[in-house]
């Protein structure tokens, strides 16, 4: 979310309910891994939360806004609902530990902010919604692939989200959340399914369900305070980086041994190698155009008049300047 110190947004718990063996992978005893790396991050956001509270001090610094909310929490009280609703520290406080700030980033070479708002959340309920997201998630997609290509997508993902939230966001805005590597993640599930197609069943139901869950969640993302450019630009490198990192072997390959020499497939289909290639060479060539753009201080919406749609749609009963 974004605004004044609010997070990047919210992810619905798109992996509850249905696992990530939505298409019913027909390949033969493959390897699982032992999910570490998900419950990590979890156990580091967490913590880094607490940090934020104890940094935060609410009955030090107090609120012009009200009184300190759950003052039993003593220096861990949250400020005012009016001040952050999401129960959480001050904007301020955000600011200090590393929130995305373009002025910092682009005037005074703070681009380590760039990876440090993923780890920040601007409130409880932020918190807890997101690391719900990320565990529903990311362990069925760490223990079928690995903590490597898993961490790689969502530390990328949520980079890549980072620089687009600047890009369009830039001045009187911070944002901080996982938001933008959890839609990496999302992203990388769609991708996966594409990349290997031949090798599932029930691909209909599959696309249509993951489908539906992305929509969902982007539809939540232009409500006021979201950052919808973090979760667009998340997503958008996690699709990309499901086609380089995620391939599987097609069916029957695991089983060449026991094929005659003449008969042995090849381990990938002519199209996952087309798809691999032009996925890599986006990457590589949206990472170094926006980081261009970023560091000279180009504003997204100089090129783009109607994008500011994508993060926030006015109505009768909301502001998206607040």
């Amino acid at each position: 979310m974004a605004s004044n110190g609010d997070g990047k947004g919210r992810v619905a718990a798109a992996g509850g309910g249905y696992g990530y063996g939505y298409g019913g992978y027909e390949g033969s005893e493959e390897r699982k891994w032992w999910p570490w790396l998900v419950p990590t991050v979890i156990v580091a956001c967490i913590a880094v939360f607490v940090v934020e509270m104890y940094e935060n001090n609410c009955p030090k610094h107090g609120s012009q806004l009200g009184d300190c909310v759950a003052g039993f929490l003593r220096r861990f009280s949250f400020q005012p609902l009016r001040e952050n609703p999401l129960l959480g520290p001050s904007s301020s406080t955000l600011e200090k530990m590393g929130a995305l700030d373009w002025n910092k980033i682009v005037h005074q070479h703070q681009g380590w902010r760039l990876i440090s708002c993923i780890w920040l959340h601007a409130g409880l309920i932020h918190l807890v919604v997101n690391m719900l997201s990320l565990l529903f998630i990311g362990i069925r997609l760490e223990q079928q692939f690995g903590f490597v290509r898993i961490g790689a997508i969502y530390l990328l993902s949520g980079f890549g989200g980072s620089v687009l939230s600047a890009l369009f966001l830039r001045n009187n805005y911070i944002s901080v959340g996982a938001s933008g590597a959890l839609f990496g993640l999302l992203g990388s599930m769609l991708s996966e399914l594409l990349m290997n197609w031949t090798i599932y069943s029930n691909k209909a139901a599959a696309i249509i369900t993951l489908l539906f869950i992305i929509a969902l969640n982007l539809a939540i993302g232009i409500l006021p305070h979201a950052d919808n450019f973090a979760h667009i630009g998340g997503f958008a490198i996690g699709f990309l980086l499901g086609f380089v990192l995620l391939a599987r072997p097609q069916f029957g390959w695991m089983e060449r041994h026991e094929l005659p020499q003449t008969s042995q497939p090849p381990k990938y289909k002519a199209y996952q190698y087309v798809l691999w290639v032009v996925a890599l060479v986006l990457l590589l060539v949206g990472f170094v155009i926006s980081l261009v753009m970023l560091f000279k201080g180009k504003n997204g919406n100089d090129g783009c008049h109607w994008c500011h749609y994508l993060n926030c749609v006015p109505t009768s009963k909301w502001k998206c300047n607040t």
